[in-house]
C-alpha cells in the first residue's frame, strides 16, 4: 500500500500531477486545487490511496490526512468508484460534505460531474454518522478506519465479488464489528466473507 508520496514535480496537468520520487515517476490523480498550485522542479507532499484493478494500478493524491480519510469513507458508498469521490472532494471541503450529510441534504452532491440523484442520496444517507462538521475529526466512533475499509474491498474484489457488493458488505461487517475487529484488517475480512457466505452476493 502506497500511502504517502514525497518527491519532485515532473508534470502538472488540471487534475493529475506526475511526482519523481527515488528515479520514478508515479501519476497521481489530485484535486484541481492541488494541480493548480504544483510547479515543475518544487517538491510536493501527498498522502495517496492506491486503487488496485485487473488491468490498472491507479494512485490518487490529497494534501491532507483528513482529505484521505473522507476518500476512504466515500468509497464506502454503493456506487461511489474512485473517480466519483475525487470529483466530490474536488467540488466540497470536507466541512460541506460532513454538513450536508448531517441535514442529509443530498443536493450539494447533485451537483458534481457524474454524481446522479439517486447516488447523491445514498452518499447523503450512507455517511450518516461517519463524518462530522468539526475540523480535525473526520471519522467518528463506529466507522471503521478508511485504510482498513479499502484494504477488505480490494481483497473481497480479487475473491471474485463485484465491487459494489463488497463495498456494502464490507460497510455492513464494519457497522456489526467490536471497535477491534473494525481496525483489523483480517478480522474484519472474515466478518466480511461470512457476512457475504450467508447471505450471498454476486460476483464477478
Amino acid at each position: 500500500m502506497i500511502s504517502s508520496l514525497r518527491g519532485s514535480v515532473l508534470h502538472a496537468g488540471l487534475d493529475q500531477v506526475v511526482l519523481e520520487v527515488g528515479g520514478v515517476g508515479f501519476s497521481v490523480a489530485v484535486p484541481p486545487d492541488v494541480a493548480r498550485t504544483a510547479r515543475n522542479g518544487e517538491e510536493l507532499f501527498l498522502f495517496t490511496h492506491l486503487v488496485v484493478r485487473e488491468d490498472a494500478l491507479s494512485l490518487f493524491g490529497f494534501s491532507s490526512r483528513d482529505e484521505l480519510d473522507v476518500f476512504g469513507i466515500l468509497l464506502g458508498v454503493s456506487g461511489i468508484g474512485p473517480k466519483s469521490a475525487l470529483g466530490v472532494l474536488s467540488s466540497l471541503t470536507i466541512d460541506q460534505i460532513a454538513e450536508a450529510v448531517e441535514a442529509e441534504d443530498e443536493k450539494p452532491f447533485k451537483k458534481v460531474s457524474g454524481i446522479g440523484p439517486k447516488t447523491a442520496k445514498l452518499i447523503a444517507l450512507q455517511l450518516q454518522g461517519k463524518l462530522a462538521p468539526a475540523a480535525g475529526r473526520t471519522v467518528r466512533a463506529g466507522a471503521a478506519a478508511p485504510d482498513v475499509v479499502s484494504q477488505v474491498v480490494q481483497a473481497v474484489t480479487g475473491l471474485g465479488w463485484q465491487e459494489k457488493v463488497a463495498a456494502e458488505a464490507v460497510g455492513l461487517a464494519a457497522e456489526q464489528a467490536s471497535e477491534i475487529d473494525r481496525a483489523n484488517v483480517q478480522a474484519l475480512l472474515r466478518l466480511t466473507l461470512a457476512a457475504l457466505g450467508a447471505g450471498g452476493g454476486a460476483r464477478v
